[in-house]
Parts: C-alpha cells; structure tokens; sequence
C-alpha cells in the first residue's frame, strides 16, 4: 500500500539515489511524511486485541491504553466525547475489537489507533467481564440475603420501569388486572442501546425520591422488566449503574429481564427475581378471588370458635352455680341475728339512757346548797357549764341512737320477710322451725302457718295427690 503513496514512492526514490545526490530531510519532515502515509493507508481500520495498561480515565477525560496480542502491542487512544457515548468502556484484561483510524504522535515517533467504537470481542469476552464485575459486587455485599427487603403483600402503588411501547408493560398490567388490581405508575425508559443503563438507574432513583403522600403517590413496590435478548440486548441490566441503583432502592424491587434462563447483575442485587415480566405482575398481588375465600374461611373458623367458647364459658358457670349455696341460705343466719339484734337493740338503748339517766340525778342530788355556796359564783358556772355540757352530749348521743335505729329498722324493713308475705307467700313451721319441704313434714305434726294478717294452726296429713302440670304433687292438708 506505501508504494501507492505519491509522497512515499517519490521519498523512496531519492532514497536509493546516490550519496551524492541524496536530498536532505528534516526530522519534521520525515515525520510528516510517515504519518501521512500511515493516515492514508490505514484511514478506517478494526483491531482485535487485548486491552493492556489500561489504569482508568485520564484527568482530562481521555482514555489511554494499549492493544496487544501474542506478538505486537498498539497504542490506543479514546477521547472523551467518544467515550462518553460508547456503550462498552474499556476494561483492563478485556479482549476487544477496535474500530478507528491509525495515526502517528510526532513527538515521539509512535504510531497508535484513535478509537471511534469498542466493542466486546465476542460473547466469551463478554461472559468474562460479567464474571468479573459480578465478582467485585458480591465482595462490596450488594447480592447478600441479609439485605434484601421483604416484600409488601399488598401493594397500593406499583411503580414499573420499562419500555412503554413493548410487550412487557401490556402483560404486566393485564396479569395484575387478573389477579388484584392495583395502582401502576410506568417510568418510560429504553431497555436497549447505549442510554438504557443510565435511564433505568435513574428511574429507580427518581421513584425513590418520591414524597410519600405527594401528588404523585409513592409506590410500595417496583419492577424492572424487560423482555428476551441477547446478552448483548440486556447488557444494559449488568451496568454497575444500574446495580447500585438497586442496591440503593429503598422501595423493595422485583427484577424480570429476559427469559428464565437470561440472568443479569440485576437480577443478583434485586430483592426478588422473577422469571418474566408475567411472574413479577403475579408475585407482587395476590389472586383476588383466593385472598377472599381464605378471609371466608377464617371467618367461619372465628364464627365458630367464638361459639365453642361461649358455650363451655356456659357449661362452666352452670357446673359453678351448682356448688354455690342458695341465696336463702346464705342470708338465713345473718338475717335471724339480724332480727335477734334488732328486736334487742331498742331495749338496749332505752336501758343505757335511763342507766344514764339514774347516774345523773344521783350525782345531781350528792350535790347540795351547801357545797354550792363553798364552791362560790365561778365554781357555781362551772358547775352548770358542766352539766349543760353533759346534758347536750346526752342530747346528741341519744339523736344518733335513734338515728341509727331508724336506719336498722328501715334495713330490718326492707330485708324482713313480711314483705314476702304481703304478696300472698306464708311462711309453714313445725315446732317454730320453718318447713323446707314436703318430704320432711310427719303426719299428724301440729303446724303454724303464718300469713301476713296473723297464724293458723293445722294438723299434717297425707292428702290425695294432685296433677299438675309438672306431674303428680301430694298434698300436706
């Protein structure tokens, strides 16, 4: 290809001209001339090698590196704006092929590749670099199980990140309409092509930074979907990018790219990995209808239980009020030295008051004229404030007393049995002992039988029995 160069043929031709006629070339000018052929004879060229060298990008934003195989080695040169729009940057140890122009750097005599496109070589080059990125995450604990969100069982919001014109976001909505249908805010993005990583990531970080209770509801839940490909398709979803936007998501999220059997970064990092865009929509809700009958159903087992348990707090009570006395029983001895006390308390208290009463006259009467006179006028005061004192105290004592009798009396009143009486009861004794029941009544006892105007005397005698409505009853009469 040089000796189709005008300017090398015509170099080479005053090259092999004698010494004597040998042109003289500056260094420059020798320079110029190499990288002018090499320009020209390499103008667009592809590269296959291995990335040597290379330590990340320069300060400046350019990337500088070298391409080398088993025998040679070639400098490389990526400039910034080129590298900010290839999709595959490069990467120590990676076997690429490199699609630019050669050119020569005059300052030194070197010649190198200006790279316009990079690219894996290669599916195997691929899997290499996966490996090896998946390795360096794993050692930073993004993919550990401890750190995994659980997910909400029922989600009122979905937020789902994804393209808006494929597939995908018509299966996911059509499986959760089917299943439970709940709230769905799409995140457009491209799922494709060399901006796909950057628009995912920043999806899940504008999701994240929704205000709760906001305009825009905040979701409980995301997916991240995408359809089948190649690895190439969905290298997109192994950008460290996006993984760290995962990895950040304080919104549990659901990863479903591809098919079963594609497997990305994303998927690692996520908090739940479905198969397909379909099995996300079905684990994140619920089926509608199943949810329903199990509320049914435990329901029912509540309905039920809440029965049983009200029927043994029954069998329960039952079984207690059996082994408790009879109210009539319980009252019948306080009620009698209720009415012992009662029937005693009023002599008592007309006894202390004239006992009392007899004290002081006795000692009113110990007291004389005489005794007056010594005591003098003050001692004649005091005297009487004393028993002015004493006759109030008496005064006071005996209110209290009757007070206290009235309120036994009303007691006495409301508890008596006459009351029972007054509606048409009476009362049966043998020998001043009230007759309990039939059973116990000898034939021919004498009996009182007290009613509320007075008594009657009767003798006990088995009588025919009479039917009644509970069965035949024997009269005492």
């Amino acid at each position: 290809m040089l000796d189709r160069n005008g300017a090398t043929a015509h170099l080479l031709q005053r090259m092999q001209q004698t010494a004597a006629n040998l042109v003289e070339y500056s260094v420059s000018e020798i320079s110029a001339a190499v990288k002018r052929a090499i320009e020209d004879g390499f103008n667009y060229v592809r590269v296959r090698g291995e990335i040597s060298g290379f330590r990340g990008v320069h300060t400046s934003g350019h990337a500088y590196f070298a391409l080398k195989d088993d025998r040679a080695r070639l400098e490389a040169v990526i400039w910034k704006t080129t590298l900010q729009r290839i999709r595959f940057k490069p990467q120590e140890g990676l076997e690429v092929v490199a699609t630019g122009r050669l050119t020569t750097f005059p300052g030194s005599s070197k010649y190198q590749i200006v790279i316009d496109a990079l690219e894996p070589a290669g599916v195997g080059a691929l899997m290499a670099l996966l490996e090896e990125r998946r390795k360096k995450l794993a050692a930073e604990g993004l993919f550990e199980e401890g750190r995994k969100k659980k997910l909400p069982y029922l989600p009122r919001v979905i937020g789902v990140v994804t393209s808006p014109t494929g597939a995908v976001i018509r299966d996911i909505l059509h499986r959760l309409a089917d299943r439970f249908p709940a709230a769905v805010l799409v995140w457009p993005v491209k799922v494709q092509g060399e901006t796909a990583a950057a628009e995912v990531a920043n999806a899940i970080r504008g999701f994240n930074a929704l205000r709760p209770g906001g305009p825009i509801p905040r979701p409980d839940l995301l997916i991240v979907a995408r359809g089948g490909g190649s690895l190439e398709d969905l290298w997109g979803f192994n950008e460290e990018i996006v993984v760290r936007a995962a990895a950040a998501s304080a919104i549990p999220l659901i990863s479903a790219i591809g098919h079963e059997t594609d497997l990305t970064l994303l998927d690692h990092v996520a908090d739940r990995r479905a198969p397909t865009p379909t099995a996300a929509a079905e684990i994140a809700v619920p089926v509608r209808a199943e949810l329903m009958a199990a509320v049914a159903e435990l329901g029912a087992r509540h309905y039920g239980a809440t029965l049983r348990l009200i029927e043994g707090n029954k069998r329960e009570l039952r079984s207690a009020s059996r082994g408790l006395p009879r109210a009539e029983e319980l009252f019948a001895v306080p009620r009698r030295m209720f009415d012992e006390l009662a029937s005693r308390l009023g002599r008592g208290l007309i006894a202390n008051e004239r006992a009392h009463r007899a004290a002081y006259e006795r000692t009113a009467a110990r007291l004389s004229l005489r005794g007056l006179a010594r005591l003098g006028e003050r001692g004649r005061e005091r005297l009487e404030a004393v028993a002015n004192r004493q006759i109030r105290a008496m005064g006071v004592r005996l209110d209290r007393a009757r007070a206290r009798l009235g309120s036994a009396a009303q007691l006495l009143e409301a508890l008596s049995y006459r009351n029972i009486l007054a509606r048409g009861f009476a009362i049966v004794r043998d020998a001043g002992v009230p007759v309990r029941s039939a059973s116990g009544v000898i034939p021919g006892s004498p009996l009182d039988i007290e009613f509320i105007d007075g008594h009657v005397t009767v003798t006990a005698s088995r009588g025919p029995r009479k039917k009644t409505g509970g069965g035949e009853q024997e009269s005492l009469f």
